[in-house]
């Protein structure tokens, strides 16, 4: 049985990463054809940070990642307090509507986000271009919500309520002991949250196909069109940056996650 669990973990991770281990490759290949590798080359990468058109379409990704997952982040944990002092019964049924977005399939909430911003656009604010930067906006934040929520509510259950009582005791404000003490404990799973934010809102396509306009274009819509023709090398070359960065991130929230633990085993083992 731990031989064919084995086996299996390992075809997982073969069907997982060999794909992004052939891209990285092609992407220092000297020749065009994926399937043979003719030499090594960092052309592809050069090239790359040549084409402004890309570099521009990178740069609004970023620039919308790190604004929705930032601002995610700040209403996440403050609707995250909201729930974890709401009753059991209120709780449960708060965590359960901020799950159903996240198993809700991501065309329905594409579209479903286009025809609210098409009517308030156009019947309310008498918009006749209803799709902009806003609205890709919006919807960032709004489907990164859950995420931020997901992690920060295990947090707030594992916080021990004497330390900030405790707080409250020795002259703390209420807003002074929840910085002092509930924010100090809960910032992993702030982090955490902000991380998973912003790399959902970066490699984010069917969502912003839906809710952006002509005048703001992401780097995932915009790639999506290049896949009706033979990809240029130089892409391989900036999906794998993509590929590393995402890698570094989820390396970093990890180890924050692991800190955090280990923080509070030694905190509960000197108690």
């Amino acid at each position: 049985m731990k031989r064919a669990n084995r086996i299996l973990t390992v075809l997982i991770f073969v069907f997982l990463y060999v794909p992004m281990a052939v891209l990285i490759v092609a992407s220092f290949n000297t020749g065009k054809d994926v399937t043979q590798f003719e030499g090594f080359t960092l052309r592809q990468y050069t090239r790359l940070f040549q084409d402004r058109t890309l570099l521009k379409l990178l740069g609004n990704s970023l620039l919308v990642s790190v604004l929705a997952s930032f601002i995610a982040t700040v209403f996440g944990t403050v609707a995250s307090l909201g729930i974890y002092n709401l009753n059991p019964r209120l709780r449960k049924a708060a965590m359960t509507l901020t799950n159903i977005p996240m198993t809700n399939p991501d065309i329905v909430t594409g579209v479903s986000l286009s025809l609210l911003f098409v009517f308030v656009g156009t019947r309310m604010l008498g918009q006749r271009n209803s799709l902009t930067f806003w609205t890709l906006l919006i919807a960032h934040i709004t489907f990164n919500l859950p995420y931020v929520i997901l992690n920060v509510m295990p947090k707030l259950k594992q916080t021990d309520s004497s330390l900030r009582d405790a707080a409250m005791d020795l002259g703390c404000t209420p807003l002074q002991a929840f910085f002092k003490v509930t924010l100090h404990e809960i910032a992993p799973g702030i982090v955490s949250g902000a991380i998973m934010a912003f790399t959902m809102s970066l490699d984010d396509f069917v969502i912003s196909y839906f809710v952006s306009g002509l005048d703001f274009v992401t780097l995932p819509v915009e790639i999506y069109s290049y896949t009706k023709k033979p990809l240029h090398p130089k892409i391989y070359a900036l999906f794998t940056l993509l590929f590393l960065l995402i890698l570094v991130l989820m390396v970093t929230m990890n180890l924050i996650q692991l800190r955090g633990d280990k923080k509070r085993a030694a905190a509960h083992s000197g108690v």
